[in-house]
């Protein structure tokens, strides 16, 4: 039976740390929205016992789950994406957490006041915004993830044990971002992190992920996703 994907259309957005892990463990999955339509969300949402706050969300069999980090988590043991002892599997997912952080304050860059209101409408405060996570967060958070590669005693290819996890592709969506919404910022500093940078480029060079990135289901950047390219916040 293969996996229910729900997620909006048109943007890779949260529903793309699925994707990613769907993709690289070769499992049948439909992404039920973009065959479908939106719509299929909200009636998922009202007929669910275990209604999500919002997408993505899973479906496998009678199981429905949300939050991208759960879902993951789930995801990691059923796909074998997820190292075998429980103290590095937690470890994982305390990863993915700090992932699921970075995502909201790579949105907030561009939408400091609040997501139901347009782009042009917050401008200036955008602006401020996108100037600390410029000089201030995207260091910081680039900064733990390369000292975690480099304290991994495995080695420095993973962000935990010696195999691919779902944290290592999720790693490589938050570059590949970075790359897409700063690429001056990222043309500075991103040598400044190797490690980081060797991963998302190993990541992208595996076969199933390499199919994928190449192939319609891996929709472009646009600015209506999270990570969102407007030169003016580039630095």
């Amino acid at each position: 039976m293969a996996y229910e994907l729900y997620y909006w259309t048109g943007i890779q957005g949260r529903g793309e740390y699925i994707r990613l892990a769907l993709e690289e463990a070769g499992a049948p999955y439909r992404d039920v929205a973009r065959e479908q339509g939106d719509g299929v969300i909200e009636a998922l949402a009202e007929q669910a016992q275990t209604p999500s706050f919002a997408p993505p969300v899973l479906k496998d069999g009678d199981m429905v789950l949300g939050q991208v980090s759960a879902i993951l988590l789930y995801l990691g043991e059923a796909l074998d994406l997820a190292p075998q002892d429980r103290r590095l599997r937690l470890w994982v997912h305390q990863i993915q957490l700090t992932i699921a952080d970075f995502v909201v304050e790579g949105h907030d860059a561009h939408h400091p006041l609040g997501a139901g209101q347009y782009y042009e409408d917050q401008k200036p405060e955008a602006r401020r915004r996108s100037t600390d996570f410029r000089q201030q967060r995207v260091p910081k958070f680039l900064t733990w993830f390369e000292t975690v590669l480099t304290r991994n005693p495995l080695g420095s290819a993973h962000l935990a044990g010696d195999r691919i996890s779902y944290a290592d592709l999720s790693l490589f969506q938050i570059v590949a971002g970075l790359d897409y919404a700063f690429p001056k910022l990222m043309g500075r500093i991103g040598g400044d992190y190797p490690n980081v940078r060797a991963l998302h480029d190993a990541v992208a060079e595996r076969p199933n992920i390499s199919a994928y990135l190449r192939s319609q289901r891996r929709l472009p950047g646009n600015e209506d996703d999270l990570f969102r390219h407007y030169p003016e916040l580039d630095g």
